[in-house]
């Protein structure tokens, strides 16, 4: 992270060691793109491996502005290292730029958070429900998300049967 510092001294809100030792920083959601390239192509960090994303909700946290982090870890085989890194979002516009451009791998853990979360990643080239169906009204891992409501009935829709599995003879 020191040479991401010195490199994007404008982009890192925070650093700071988890109670693990595990290093994390902050950086400004405009920043992720350029940070992120730094870190994959750098030679000498090489951070290729995009391990996961995800986002959290601070809504019952002391400090709850901005509301959403989303939250990615990287990892580099050749240090045998891993970088974490969080952007912070605001309830009022949440969006971050995609990393799916940069790291292929991206693509499904930012359509599980945008799912999940409701988070907006620009330049994503397939944002859509990843594994709630399309008419489910809000975000289930957000923290204001009611428990006991009703989502609204829909339409079954045909499935073709494409593969029968060893056994089947598909005759009635």
């Amino acid at each position: 992270m020191d040479r991401v510092a010195a490199q994007f001294p404008e982009a890192v809100a925070e650093r700071y060691v988890d109670r693990a030792g595990g290093a994390w920083a902050v950086i400004h959601a405009e920043w992720l793109p350029k940070v992120a390239t730094f870190l994959k192509m750098d030679p000498e960090l090489d951070f290729k491996l995009f391990g996961s994303a995800d986002a959290v909700d601070r809504l019952h946290l002391a400090e709850s502005d901005p509301r959403f982090e989303v939250v990615y870890f990287l990892y580099s085989l050749k240090r045998k290292e891993h970088v974490r890194l969080k952007v912070r979002v605001t309830e009022t516009r949440p969006e971050v730029p995609s990393l799916t451009p940069l790291y292929r791998g991206a693509n499904w853990w930012e359509r599980l958070v945008f799912d999940f979360y409701g988070i907006r990643f620009t330049d994503h080239p397939d944002l859509r429900r990843i594994l709630l169906y399309e008419e489910f009204q809000g975000h289930p891992l957000r923290k204001d998300y009611a428990l006991r409501d009703r989502q609204p009935l829909i339409p079954e829709r045909p499935i073709k049967d494409i593969f029968r599995g060893p056994g089947t003879s598909g005759i009635a």
